[in-house]
């Protein structure tokens, strides 16, 4: 496959700036891959499809509020710093994306916050737009921490053109969110509410969490026509004996095992055993799904609409199948679905 395959036309109007106003009211888009049927429903309506003893995995991850606003030593130049990882916790050492880039230079400092409480070094460049900077602060990590919350702003993607509004705190971070270190929310989980998952729990639906912290490589551009030499950036993630268990018990049971998410989905493919178990991990993957591919854990997908040559679209194609994919996409745009991560989602079974 090549990436002009996945190049499509999609009107800027469908690019979803704000959310459904309840989570679970968003819309839905059935595929059926044996069938190769299309329905349309209610994010709600996902329940229909579960039965007992079937599996959910959704990745629990937290955002961290990663952009912050600083200003350039004697200039005073207002800078954005995007937080991409911790590199080392004692020293405050920080992989970051300055812009603009061109003026941040290895030695520069730049001051956070109306009193300046804050302040970094920049010490390298990684890349164009990569910087590493050591942070400056009077106090203990904790206070350190809490400082980067309290000065830091959602990072909502850039593709929303209007300001972070105080809802955004909530509404761009799942319900099921505990482990923070995302600078990205897994946008599949946005869509379940309290109650959906409660009455999924009261069906007998068994959920696994596993944990994938989503870097800006998820959402990296893929820039060679041959897919196979695009290379995705570490992210790290982790999935505990309990969760391998409850979708090993799911697999033998020849139940219904359901990825929330494509970030879900590649930690599960990327901790698979021999004979197509789930393993507990622990680490880093720098997995890179696209078609052909065979899955080993999920057979069904909660996901939301990608964008052109985006790697999300190719995993989806790998699963759907990619001429039943485009022509789902096709669909999507003709009855005008919200696409991207306030969008609306897909289910895949």
């Amino acid at each position: 496959m090549k990436l002009s395959h996945f190049n499509f036309n999609l009107p800027e109007e469908l690019l979803a700036e704000y959310p459904a106003p309840n989570r679970d009211e968003a819309r839905l888009m059935v595929l059926n891959r044996k069938d190769k049927t299309i329905e349309h429903k209610i994010f709600k309506d996902l329940i229909d499809y579960f039965e007992e003893d079937d599996v959910l995995i959704t990745n629990n991850t937290k955002v961290f509020p990663a952009r912050l606003y600083g200003n350039k030593e004697k200039t005073g130049a207002r800078i954005e710093v995007f937080l991409l990882r911790e590199l080392n916790a004692e020293t405050r050492l920080w992989d970051v994306l300055v812009d603009p880039a061109r003026k941040i230079r290895i030695g520069n400092k730049l001051y956070f916050g109306e009193d300046e409480s804050l302040v970094a070094e920049v010490i390298d460049n990684t890349t164009s737009r990569g910087r590493t900077l050591r942070f400056l602060f009077d106090g203990s990590y904790q206070e350190f921490r809490n400082k980067l919350t309290e000065l830091g702003e959602t990072p909502l993607p850039k593709y929303i053109k209007r300001s972070v509004e105080p809802e955004d705190a909530e509404r761009y971070q799942t319900i099921f969110a505990k482990n923070e270190g995302a600078v990205a929310a897994p946008t599949a989980g946005l869509h379940f509410s309290k109650h959906l998952l409660k009455r999924m729990e009261i069906k007998g639906v068994k959920m696994a969490e596993v944990t994938l912290h989503v870097g800006l490589g998820t959402f990296s551009s893929v820039e060679v026509e041959d897919l196979s030499k695009h290379k995705m950036d570490s992210e790290e993630m982790r999935i505990d004996q309990e969760a391998a268990d409850i979708v090993n018990k799911g697999i033998e049971n020849k139940r219904r095992v359901c990825a929330v998410g494509t970030t879900a989905m590649r930690a599960l493919e990327s901790a698979v055993s021999t004979d197509h178990r789930l393993n507990a991990y622990s680490g880093w993957t720098n997995k890179f799904i696209f078609p052909p591919y065979d899955f080993s854990i999920a057979n069904a997908m909660v996901t939301n609409f990608h964008t052109p040559k985006s790697t999300l679209m190719m995993m989806v194609s790998a699963f759907a199948g990619h001429d039943f994919m485009k022509e789902a996409y096709a669909e999507a745009i003709k009855e005008k679905y919200n696409f991207y991560t306030y969008g609306d989602a897909m289910f895949i079974i």
